[in-house]
């Protein structure tokens, strides 16, 4: 058995969480689960949105899922995603995006990983006023960051029998930054020579990605443009609700997460999907060497989405949170 942090999360989370442990625990799922509370009614209650209890039970557990958290727009309190990544160094984030059966999206053939620097870069926060109306953000990029994530994305393509990786930057302008995590993934390439790399700028990516994702298998980059093409990546597959994330550290800590919001404005009706809280879990029991629950949680996720008939209404049907549920159990 494995004891895992379960943090349900804000607005919509504990309803995909619930959804997430009862799939897990029909596919044979080893897990002996420790909820712990964090997200926007903590901070409220105690102050901070990542009290120290949550950090100390990922520490000792290792392994934590983790339910969508409010981050407020403009004010209140830090990001507790970024505060989570930052205070257990989980500095690679993977978010594998594939075309699902039965989803209505503009392709079909996508199959792709993007790997996120996820310790530095703007999100490190270094901002300040300079004078009235002129605020400067300090952009950090480390020699140390950046070898480490180029590491892991050449081992984790070779890992899973992939042949290509693919650096997105903007080194054009900004040559000293982004130049210093080129020269890092350069050098990590030269222990895998087998693996076919290529290097993009940042908005050609974009680009590339809506013409012909088929070109992409792993890629990776600093933290922002993470950022923004894991959610275009996720678009081209039918949204965040289909998306699943981890976030990997040293030490073997990891924390498995849904990263749709937490979408205040349907909390507590019943109508969330939660296939993406579900393949995060997933994505868990692979990590945690249980590959066959994790097969058959896939499995019948892809079951009931090309089945068409119990999918929610994000997805154009009709069906609860409940209801999908129910029919990925059915289908285990």
């Amino acid at each position: 058995m494995q004891k895992v942090t379960l943090i349900p999360g804000d607005g919509i989370g504990p309803e995909v969480s619930r959804a997430a442990v009862r799939i897990v625990e029909a596919a044979g799922g080893k897990i002996v689960w420790e909820t712990v509370e964090a997200g926007a009614e903590v901070a409220i209650k105690n102050g901070t949105p990542v009290p120290d209890e949550v950090i100390n039970s990922i520490i000792t557990n290792r392994i934590a899922l983790k339910g969508p958290l409010t981050t407020p727009v403009g004010g209140g309190f830090a990001s507790a995603n970024v505060a989570l990544r930052k205070r257990l160094n989980l500095y690679a984030n993977v978010r594998p995006v594939k075309t699902l059966p039965g989803v209505n999206c503009r392709y079909d053939n996508v199959d792709l990983v993007v790997i996120r620097e996820n310790s530095e870069d703007l999100y490190s926060g270094l901002e300040h006023i300079v004078v009235p109306g002129v605020v400067e953000s300090l952009k950090i990029i480390t020699e140390t960051a950046c070898m480490r994530i180029g590491k892991f994305a050449f081992k984790y393509a070779a890992d899973n029998g992939l042949t290509k990786v693919t650096a997105v930057h903007k080194a054009n302008i900004m040559k000293l930054a982004d130049g210093l995590f080129l020269e890092c993934i350069r050098r990590a390439h030269r222990d895998y020579p087998e693996i076919e790399y290529e290097e993009l700028i940042v908005d050609n990516t974009c680009m590339q990605m809506v013409m012909r994702p088929e070109r992409f298998q792993v890629m990776v980059m600093e933290n922002l443009y993470g950022d923004i093409l894991s959610d275009l990546a996720s678009g081209l597959i039918g949204g965040l609700g289909l998306t699943a994330s981890a976030n990997i550290g040293e030490g073997g800590v990891a924390m498995f997460e849904a990263v749709h919001g937490s979408a205040p404005d349907i909390a507590g009706r019943n109508m969330a999907n939660p296939v993406a809280m579900t393949l995060s879990a997933a994505m868990m029991l692979s990590h945690i060497g249980q590959p066959e629950a994790a097969n058959r949680v896939r499995g019948a996720v892809e079951a009931v989405l090309a089945g068409g008939k119990s999918i929610t209404r994000d997805l154009g049907g009709t069906a609860s949170t409940t209801e999908i549920t129910d029919a990925i159990i059915a289908a285990i």
